[in-house]
């Protein structure tokens, strides 16, 4: 097996709020006055990671209102934001998009522009340290208004060529079917802005079509229950259109019940526009590494097949052609090094 650890990669699909560090939060909580359970590692842990048998989506996304509480003000995004592009570096990554709710920022009295302006900036400081090329995608979420959604969209156009490359929809999937969304993510379509969806995960492939169909997705987040639906499938390979798996993370929310039933390599051999990606750091657990051993552990995944799903990702990535063309340059120049083609 080959040493992922060593490989270069990109992660199109990682949340900046569940992959705060935990010592972070330690340091945030004492800035604003705040006395928290317990500052060891399993004491955080435990409020910030699954552990476990995680029973649902739902119980994964519970973890996080614990770090939610102190990302209101500008210098916390921007850490964070710096932070995560710097952990995004420790792993070989060389491209993340970095996606993150306005909405859930905004206790404070930032507005959603003052929010999102924070994270474009923390990211571009992380790319001028470590050189990760860094972008955000803002993500509407399902259990908000339309008002509110309609909100971060419109300042997502804003910051279009400025920080941010697309807009997103995520949340509880299972009681907010995406169809519900197609007059809110209307706006993006008017105004060009790239959309991603999550879907596909705790709900079946009618989700995944509606997100194309009726939402304009031009990428799917997770999709893991694609192949419930064999003529959906078919239709998402002929446009191919991505699919931004999180192998780890979508064993714990049950989107698959066990690692002989997530669906990655048959979606990798049927020519499925497969990319590999974290989710949450934090929260999950794991890091882009951790990913790829999963992949050679549990589907016997090649080194040439890695190398594979790595492109994929800089294929699907919200860049200009030409900026994906140095990125592929740059990725296969390491591989090659690598003895990898």
């Amino acid at each position: 097996m080959v040493d992922v650890t060593k490989l270069p990669k990109v992660d199109l699909h990682l949340h900046l709020d569940g992959s705060v560090k935990p010592e972070t939060v330690v340091d945030l909580a004492e800035e604003a006055g705040v006395e928290l359970p317990g500052t060891d590692r399993d004491t955080l842990s435990r409020l910030m990671q699954v552990k476990g048998d995680c029973a649902s989506l739902q119980e994964y996304l519970s973890k996080f209102a614990f770090v939610g509480a102190f990302l209101h003000s500008p210098s916390a995004l921007q850490r964070i934001a710096f932070e995560l592009v710097e952990q995004a570096a420790e792993q070989r990554c060389k491209y993340v998009e970095v996606r993150f709710g306005p909405q859930l920022h905004r206790n404070r009295g930032l507005s959603v522009e003052e929010v999102i302006q924070a994270v474009v900036e923390g990211l571009g400081r992380g790319e001028a340290a470590f050189g990760v090329k860094a972008r955000g995608i803002a993500t509407c979420l399902r259990s908000h208004s339309d008002a509110q959604n309609r909100e971060v969209i419109e300042a997502a156009a804003k910051f279009i060529g400025g920080g941010i490359v697309a807009v997103d929809l995520a949340g509880d999937e299972a009681s907010y079917p995406a169809e519900r969304f197609a007059d809110v993510f209307a706006i993006a379509r008017r105004r060009d802005i790239p959309v991603t969806i999550h879907a596909g995960e705790a709900a079946g492939p009618k989700n995944i079509y509606d997100a194309v169909t009726k939402l304009g997705a031009v990428r799917i987040g997770h999709g893991v229950r694609l192949r419930e639906d064999e003529e959906v499938y078919r239709f998402i390979r002929k446009r191919r259109i991505p699919l931004e798996m999180c192998p780890v993370s979508n064993i714990q929310t049950k989107a698959a019940p066990a690692w002989h039933a997530y669906p990655i390599r048959d979606y990798f051999d049927r020519e499925l526009h497969v990319t590999v990606n974290t989710d949450n750091l934090t929260v999950s657990d794991t890091n882009l590494g951790k990913e790829y051993a999963m992949l050679q552990q549990h589907f016997d995944f090649r080194p040439e097949e890695i190398r594979r799903l790595v492109l994929n990702g800089v294929d699907a990535a919200f860049l200009s052609d030409g900026d994906k063309r140095e990125l592929r340059r740059a990725i296969e120049a390491e591989f090659a090094l690598l003895g990898i083609a």
